[in-house]
């Protein structure tokens, strides 16, 4: 049996219950837009890897920059958009600008989004 067999019905039937019941879940289109919107900003592998900093420690653009061998200014611009996305926030102390993970559910994203690549 090939893939192709598999992907269509061998009888044509609607199940109405089940497509009722989907349709009353379904998301909104803006939902969908925030979303899509929000996967766009997650699939930048330099996003990745400053939220991957910032899931081990708050930090300055500096450090950042530092650990991830980047500039500053390329750093700056990224944790602009992340901040946009609402994926990090900042506090300011004196000086200093520390930039951390916005919440727990981004943590969690992050970590189900590793879980399932490392799964085999």
């Amino acid at each position: 049996m090939s893939d192709r067999d598999i992907d269509t019905c061998d009888l044509q039937c609607i199940h109405e219950e089940t497509v009722n019941k989907v349709r009353k879940a379904l998301l909104s289109e803006e939902t969908i837009m925030d979303l899509q919107n929000l996967y766009k900003v997650l699939g930048d592998g330099t996003r990745l890897s400053i939220m991957n900093a910032l899931s081990l420690a708050e930090m300055c653009v500096c450090d950042v920059a530092a650990a991830l061998g980047m500039s500053q200014s390329a750093v700056s611009h990224q944790l602009r958009v992340l901040k946009a996305a609402r994926l990090v926030k900042y506090r300011r102390e004196g000086k200093q600008v520390y930039y951390s993970l916005d919440d727990d559910h981004i943590t969690q994203l992050l970590a189900v989004g590793l879980e399932h690549v490392r799964h085999q």
